[in-house]
């Protein structure tokens, strides 16, 4: 997992066609202050774990100034205690000002991308000296700053996991779950964040949840970033959550369970988001029970990319924002995953249908994991991310 090798395979795509696409959904909402947004009306701002995969993208079509002007951007508002915000409002300011109780920038966080994202520019031969500092920061604020959860790292509010409505967060709005109510609560969320001396979250009382998919995103990203770095300190804080992690695989529902307020009720609901330990994990039994659910139309798998919930739960609703849906940065993480932790072939298979579901939605937000039906927003940046596994460039280290 830390050191970088080329797996590479060729997809039966046309590459250059899937390329001159993603270039276009890229250019169409790259901005002149140096970074892309997710879709110039519905996501008009800068957004952090999109521009982590829109750098990628940017790196693998060879736009070497653009990828590092994407992340140097990402940490434009970073606070001195290494917290990096999710949205920065840079171009209008007093946008949801008084939501956040603050100008320029939300007060949440998410999923700290840019650990792996600099590690794959760094693969590419791309120099990346100046993100190591604030990135390195950026991880040590979660790790260090951060309440624990039984061990695992808290979140402050749902959209901090990236993974915005999904049922893991249903104990919340347990009674009678409905999308407005949703936003309701959400919004509601977003006053009990508990901040600290200099504004940055750090907890929330109101929601404690120690995430297992956001968990091992920052274990995944402080080992990648240490593959660049060598910092030993983030590799064993690293290792020290994985195997809390470890100890959260549920072999009968197939699934990692959340600890915190939930972890009885919605902590268990079998998401895809829940699986991303298997980009850490030691555990093989879990890696075999995961992989193999990938593969199973009844489970998650699908010809566009693998469902966002699992098909036997309750919830699933195959059209529904996080409720169903394929996600194509999820379908990226799990082809990583299936790259470092199981094998070619399953990483092949996975490719197919990551395209598949970009481009039969015509590079939509997410889409229906079977017929690649595009939902949400149109085109979305972050979708191009597809090209790392298109014509035989992948270098994702294994």
């Amino acid at each position: 997992m830390t050191g970088a090798a080329e797996n590479k395979f060729t997809l039966p795509v046309d590459a250059s066609v899937i390329a001159a696409q993603a270039r276009e959904v890229l250019e169409s909402n790259w901005r002149s202050e140096g970074y892309t947004v997710p879709n110039a009306e519905v996501y008009p701002f800068q957004w952090l774990w999109d521009s982590c995969f829109h750098a990628i993208a940017w790196a693998e079509l060879g736009e070497e100034q653009r990828a590092i002007c994407e992340l140097t951007h990402l940490f434009r508002t970073q606070a001195a205690d290494g917290f990096v915000p999710h949205i920065d409002y840079e171009f209008a300011p007093l946008h949801h000002a008084d939501f956040w109780g603050c100008a320029e920038r939300s007060t949440i966080t998410q999923p700290p991308m840019f650990g792996h994202a600099i590690a794959e520019l760094h693969r590419r031969g791309i120099d990346v000296s100046s993100l190591l500092e604030p990135a390195t920061r950026g991880l040590l604020f979660l790790f260090n700053e951060r309440e624990r959860v039984d061990g695992l790292i808290g979140l402050c509010h749902p959209w901090e996991s990236g993974a915005d409505d999904c049922p893991r967060w249903d104990h919340w709005c347990e009674d009678d779950w409905s999308v407005d109510r949703w936003r309701q609560r959400k919004s509601e969320l977003v006053a009990t964040v508990i901040t600290n001396g200099s504004g940055s979250p750090v907890a929330n009382s109101e929601f404690r949840v120690g995430s297992c998919g956001f968990n091992a995103l920052v274990a995944f990203n402080a080992l990648e970033l240490a593959a660049v770095t060598e910092d030993a300190r983030l590799r064993a804080l690293a290792r020290e959550l994985i195997a809390v992690l470890d100890t959260r695989w549920n072999a009968d529902l197939g699934t990692w369970i959340d600890t915190g307020d939930a972890e009885e009720t919605s902590g268990r609901v079998r998401s895809l988001d829940a699986l991303l330990p298997v980009l850490v994990t030691s555990r093989t039994d879990a890696l075999d029970s995961v992989f193999n659910q990938l593969d199973d139309d009844s489970a998650f798998g699908g010809r566009c990319g693998p469902a966002g919930l699992h098909r036997g739960e309750p919830a699933f609703a195959a059209r529904t924002y996080w409720r169903g849906p394929a996600w194509p940065q999820l379908s990226y993480l799990m082809c990583v995953a299936a790259q470092q932790r199981s094998s070619i072939d399953r990483a092949e298979r996975l490719a197919v249908a990551f395209v598949n579901g970009a481009t039969k939605s015509r590079w939509a937000e997410y889409w229906d994991a079977d017929d690649g039906t595009g939902l949400g927003a149109a085109p979305q940046s972050w979708t191009a991310v597809v090209v790392a596994f298109v014509g035989g460039t992948s270098s994702i280290a294994r």
